[in-house]
Parts: structure tokens; C-alpha cells; sequence
């Protein structure tokens, strides 16, 4: 075999190794069809670049930072344990002032019952002494003049309900009429002024300045 030919026969046996070697590695430059490369674990990253700070750190500081990190955590959860109790201890004082409310307005709205019992009671009382004048009059004697003692109780019955801040509504005749105060029975003929009142069927009330009752009248008929 001449120099030539064991030259070329060498050339055909590297490329031919070198092509199977070709076939058979793998492209490391293309990526498997099946992995996303736009996601990224950050978390990844991030512990790489901690694990790198620490690896090239220096010790002392690397434990100085560690030891201030575990404090400033252990304060952190001091204070949110200090601001739980403090939740809860704001939340049973707004139980107990909603509580002490509560019986507040029981105990207002039972005072104010009993006030309203003790007032109907006292003004009954004094009726009630009215009434006795009236059967002590209605007891003389048939040919007894009792108008005085009529008149008596009547006074004392005005008295009652003047203490009762009650006024009698009673207008004279020739008044103008008031809708508020006074109720039109009917228009009759009258000496008075057409319009005007001619005469009072039933007085009113009025208590604290509402009326209680509307005084009824009649008015003197229009020309």
C-alpha cells in the first residue's frame, strides 16, 4: 500500500468515526419541546443567590445578620401578641359599655313607667276628692239650695286641672272663630256679627298649649 492510499484510508476512518459520534450526542443546544422556558423559579434564583452570599460572606457577619433577622422577628411577634390582647381587651369593654346600655335604658324606660304611674295617680287622687264634694251635694235634701256647694266643687275642680297646666277654653259670643280651638256646631240667627260666635255648646281644653278638646259653638248666620 503505497503512502497515498494508507492517508486516504485513515481520512475515510476519522470521518466515518466522526460522523457516527455526530449521530449518536445529543444537541445540547436545543432545549426539550415539553419545557416552558418563559417560567422561571424566582424562589429558585432566590435561594441560589442567598446560598451564594452566604458561601462567599464572612461568617461573623453572616451570624450577625442572622442573630438580628431571629431578633427583629421575635419583636415582631411580641408586638402582634401585644396588639391581639389589646383587640381582645378593647372587645369585652364594648361588651360590657353595649351591656351597661342596655340596663341603662331598661332601667330609664321602667322610671319613666313608674314616673307616668305615680303622675296618673297623684292627678286621680284629687279627682277623687272632686267627686266626694259632688255626692256630698247630691246628698241634701231635695229643698236644699246646693249651688253653692256645685260652685264650691267646681272651683276645686278648676284648681286641679289649673296645677295640671289645663285651660278651659270658653270664648265669649262675638269672638271671631278659631279652627284650632273651636268646633262649628251650626249657623243660627243672632245678634251678633255675621261670622261671629253666637253662643258656646260645650267649652274645650287645651294642656300645654294643645288642645285637648275643641270648644263647640254656634256662629251667627251671613245676611
Amino acid at each position: 500500500m503505497s503512502e497515498q492510499d494508507a492517508a486516504e484510508e485513515a481520512t475515510t476512518s476519522d470521518d466515518g468515526d466522526a460522523d457516527v459520534d455526530s449521530e449518536a450526542a445529543p444537541d445540547l443546544e436545543e432545549a426539550p419541546e415539553d419545557v416552558d422556558t418563559d417560567e422561571i423559579d424566582l424562589d429558585d434564583d432566590a435561594d441560589e443567590e442567598l446560598v451564594e452570599r452566604v458561601a462567599e460572606g464572612d461568617p461573623e457577619d453572616i451570624a450577625r445578620e442572622l442573630a438580628a433577622l431571629r431578633s427583629r422577628n421575635d419583636a415582631l411577634e411580641d408586638e402582634v401578641e401585644e396588639l391581639e390582647s389589646e383587640a381582645d381587651e378593647l372587645e369585652e369593654k364594648l361588651k360590657r359599655k353595649q351591656a351597661e346600655f342596655q340596663n341603662y335604658k331598661k332601667r330609664m324606660d321602667k322610671r319613666r313607667e313608674e314616673e307616668k304611674q305615680r303622675a296618673t295617680e297623684d292627678l286621680v287622687s284629687r279627682i277623687l276628692d272632686v267627686r266626694d264634694n259632688l255626692e256630698r251635694a247630691l246628698d241634701q235634701d231635695e229643698d236644699t239650695d246646693i249651688r253653692g256647694g256645685v260652685e264650691s266643687t267646681l272651683r276645686q275642680l278648676d284648681d286641679v286641672l289649673d296645677a295640671e297646666n289645663v285651660d278651659v277654653i270658653d270664648p265669649d259670643p262675638g269672638e271671631d272663630v278659631d279652627p284650632t280651638q273651636h268646633q262649628v256646631l251650626a249657623n243660627v240667627e243672632s245678634e251678633e256679627e255675621p261670622g261671629a260666635i253666637a253662643d258656646v255648646h260645650r267649652p274645650g281644653y287645651e294642656m300645654a298649649e294643645k288642645v285637648l278638646r275643641e270648644a263647640q259653638v254656634t256662629v251667627s248666620k251671613e245676611e
